[in-house]
């Protein structure tokens, strides 16, 4: 029997809040949920390392990210494009 592998790859957009180490960024991804009993709007965040092959990753930049494979314990994402730039917002 032929089977077709497909491989699931998900993209988020995120805020990069650190830039500090080498080829790695960090950054956050928020999302608005509402709260269960309240239906007041919630800002939930997670904090992911990205791998940035050519440290082009500045402070507080829009980019996009996707899943890859494992790059280090905790690198399991990698920059796809950056889409804002820090110098825009000023």
């Amino acid at each position: 029997m032929s089977s077709i592998d497909t491989k699931i790859v998900r993209t988020i957009s995120a805020r990069v809040i650190s830039e500090a180490r080498d080829k790695t960024a960090r950054v956050v991804v928020e999302r608005r949920v509402s709260h269960p009993t309240l239906g007041k709007t919630i800002i939930k965040s997670s904090k992911y390392l990205i791998h940035d092959e050519s440290n082009s990753c500045k402070l507080n930049d829009e980019v996009i990210i996707q899943s890859c494979t494992p790059k280090s314990k905790n690198k399991t994402w990698e920059l796809v494009e950056i889409t804002k730039g820090s110098e825009e917002e000023n």
